[in-house]
Parts: structure tokens; sequence; C-alpha cells
């Protein structure tokens, strides 16, 4: 009689909702004075890393955004206004989801050091029934990506995420929140299903730890728009008022009023309660082993990001540190803002590409294609190590920690020699020092990852075996 095993890894994620997720931890919670934005997102398509540069645009320029017919709620696409001159960043780029066109980001880190994160926060039914048809807005990947190009604080980030909401409306999948965050502080900001411009966000001070899994905000007071600490669309609370949702004069709770009214999920509360166990002492050891944590971190976590939002005596160093694929079973390696490439096998391949199946190879990409695929290679030892996770998890776990304590370990000195460079004017030999080591360290996790995938592949062949599906 055979019997249905179900890996550890999936079975222990089962619980949670299917969604991104997302870690802010305010500086003063911090070893060293810095804050964090951390997470992933949650998406079945192909994922890359990018390192978009500055760019200037003629005047008149614009682009599209929003919906197409083929969204979960159908929309029509808009032209919006580009502005001027938009900032340099790096981003995970990602090729499908809920019918939204590619390429599709969460945010990053840009050269402001302005950090984003984008969570999945569910509207009421009754809003979400409400979107029209064709709904007609800016999707949550344009709102990421035009922080990442335009804000150079995170209440700026809202600032411009809350204007263009007002202005040209906002395409749903059902509910989206951000994360934003600079040193100083960070925002949470919730666009609501419905086709209404609804809109909500709230300040994370220095002294706060907020996970997000879905993105929620609590109650706000009533003169939100006149508040250092709030933000939101001008109908936040009539509109409530209008429908029903809400009673003048009594507390107004903005997940219970327009989400699902659930707040933090269960593994979400672990995980704030683990991280507020260490304020003052948080080190980035401690947020990266907060997004790979298994419980939270499973076959949908496209890429892991860890922005270490430092006072760094140059703004090219800024470093956001980037797992390539499910961060379970990828390494993260720092990238700086100063570098200006990733190796090929990390930039986009055909693997889990939407569309691709369906046609030959363009002669274009044949170079890229003639390269390992890392997000591949990394889903590899994720499916493998999942298979058995008892066996072989912990080992896979400390190597790639000693792996990210090693890089840790050099960073201050390639820093150092970056901004000698950077100091007498050799700014092209600083960027080509940080992209070499970001590089070079890239290659090396992946070869780690070969390494550990070929050992784990022996192994569960002549212990198991390789178990394949009932037919």
């Amino acid at each position: 009689m055979s019997v249905l095993r179900v890996p550890v890894l999936l079975a222990m994620a089962c619980g949670a909702a299917w969604g991104s997720y997302g870690i802010y931890v305010g500086r003063n919670l911090t070893a060293d004075g810095s804050a964090f934005l951390a997470g992933y997102g949650d998406e079945p398509s192909s994922h890359w890393l990018e390192i978009v540069p500055a760019r200037d645009w003629p005047e008149g320029a614009t682009f599209q955004a929003g919906a197409t017919a083929a969204a979960r709620y159908p929309g029509e696409l808009i032209e919006v206004p580009q502005v001027r001159r938009t900032a340099k960043y790096i981003t995970n780029n990602y090729s499908a989801f809920a019918g939204f066109p590619p390429p599709l980001t969460n945010g990053g880190l840009n050269e402001h050091h302005v950090a984003a994160r984008d969570i999945w926060s569910p509207s009421r039914e009754e809003l979400r029934k409400m979107t029209p048809k064709p709904q007609r807005g800016l999707n949550y990947s344009d709102l990421s990506r035009i922080a990442m190009e335009r804000a150079r604080t995170a209440r700026e980030a809202v600032e411009i995420v809350g204007a263009l909401v007002d202005r040209h409306g906002y395409a749903t999948y059902g509910g989206n929140s951000h994360l934003f965050a600079d040193v100083n502080e960070g925002w949470i900001l919730i666009e609501f299903a419905g086709g209404k411009g609804l809109w909500a966000a709230q300040r994370l001070g220095p002294d706060e730890i907020r996970v997000s899994r879905p993105g929620y905000i609590g109650e706000i007071p009533a003169n939100y728009r006149n508040h250092a600490d709030y933000r939101g669309s001008a109908n936040l609370i009539s509109f409530a008022v209008e429908q029903g949702w809400h009673k003048p004069g009594t507390p107004f709770n903005v997940n219970h009023v327009y989400g699902d009214g659930k707040m933090r999920h269960e593994a979400v509360e672990m995980m704030e309660d683990r991280l507020r166990k260490l304020a003052g002492r948080i080190t980035l050891a401690d947020v990266i082993a907060a997004v790979r944590e298994p419980t939270v971190t499973r076959d949908s976590a496209g890429y892991g990001q860890v922005a270490h939002l430092r006072k760094t005596p140059h703004a090219e160093l800024g470093v956001l540190w980037v797992a390539a694929a499910t961060p379970v079973t990828a390494p993260f390696v720092p990238f700086h803002l100063g570098a200006t490439a990733v190796p090929p096998e990390f930039a986009r391949h055909r693997y889990l590409t939407e569309g691709e199946a369906a046609r030959f190879m363009e002669p274009k990409w044949q170079g890229i294609e003639s390269t390992q695929s890392a997000f591949a290679v990394f889903k590899r030892l994720f499916y493998l190590v999942n298979e058995h996770p008892e066996t072989f998890l912990p080992e896979v776990t400390a190597a790639l920690t000693a792996f990210e304590e090693g890089l840790a370990r050099e960073l201050p000195g390639v820093e150092r020699t970056a901004l000698k460079l950077f100091d007498v004017g050799e700014a092209d030999l600083a960027r080509r020092h940080l992209t070499y080591f970001s590089s070079t360290e890239a290659m090396n996790g992946l070869r780690l990852a070969g390494a550990l995938a070929g050992s784990i592949d022996a192994r569960t062949k002549v212990q198991f075996g390789i178990r394949e599906p009932e037919r």
C-alpha cells in the first residue's frame, strides 16, 4: 500500500495564506543603528535580478500602466506622464502575476536609499465586487516601480503613490499594500479594491517592528489627513459611512472596515515576537534568518531581499542583499547601488517565463540562455531539500549562513576601498570594484548551491530514491 508523503516544508506552510511577506525593523532596535526592510514576493513565474540605471526622459514622455483584459479584474491600460529624470534602483523583476503586463516588480532599493516591498492585503468582499469592469488605474507593480524611480524618502514614496491613485485610480487584484522605508522611518500604505480610490497609510517609527502578511493598518484618527503619522484618500472614512460600514464618532479601524479584519496571521505574530525579543540587538543575520524561516518561506517565494538602510559616507554604498530564488535554499548576496551589472546567470532566462513555451528561441536571447539560470539552480536545490528536509535542510542552512557570514566580514573592506576610490575622483573604478565583488560572490553562491544540489541528488537516489507523481 502506498502512502502519500507531503514534504515537511510545504506542509508547514499550508496554514499560511498565499501572499508576499515583508519585515520592517526601526533603527532604534538594531545593533548598529541601521533600519531594515526585508521580505519576498510570492509569484509563480520566472524571476531575475536587475540594476536599473538612472534615466532622463524627454518632455511629454508617458508610459503604459494598469491592467489588461486578462487580469483577474479585467481592465484597460492607461497612459501616465513620466517625470524628466528617474532614479537608479536595484530590483527583482518577474514575468507574470494576475494578468498584469510584465515585467513586474515589488520594489527594491533606489539611489536615495528608499526601499520598498509589496505585500498582499485583501479588501473586503463588497469592495472587490464593486471593482469596475473594465477597471482603470495603476497596478501595484506600477506604483512600486514609480516609488523606486522618484522617491527620496519613505514619506515621499507614500505621497507620490497616494497622489497617483488620487489622480489616475488603482487597478486591483483584490487589495495590496506597500512597505516603504528609509534609515529614519517606515510607512505602510494599503490600496483597496473597488475602484473608489480608497487608500490609507501609517508611519512606522524607529522603535517599531512590522511583519506584514497580509499588510494591515489598525485604528487611525479622524484627522488622518493632517496628522504627521497618517495619510489617506479624502473619502477614506466618508465612503465607509455612506456604505454603513462605519458609525461616525467611533474608532475607525482600517483593516476591520475595508480589509479581511484578521490583522496578522499566526506565523507573522510568531516572527514579530521573535524579533521583539532581540530588540536593540537585531542584526543583518537575524533579519536574513527571518526571511529564510521555512514556516513562512516556501516554493512560492520568488526571491529574497534585505535592504540594510544605513547612513553611508557615499550614496553608492547603499546595499541590498538579494537571494535570487526561494531564500530557504538561495544565499543572500550584497549588491551596492554603485554596482552597474549582474552576472548573466542572474539575468532573465526562459525558465518559467510566461509565453516562452509557445515560441522558439529569439536569437537575441541565445547568449543569455547559454548560461545557467541561477533561479533554476536554486529552485532545483529547494526541491531536493524539500523532499527530505529533516535530512538535508540543516546542512544547507548551515552552508548558506556560513557563506553569508563570510560576505558580511568582507563587506567593510570592500566598502573602504570603494570609498577611497570615490574620494580621489575615481568613481568609475569604484563602481567596477563594487560590481566585481557582487558578481564574483553571486557566482560563488551559485557554485555553492550547485555543489550542494549535486551531493544531495546523489544521496537522495541512494538513500530514498526519486519520488514520482502518482498517475
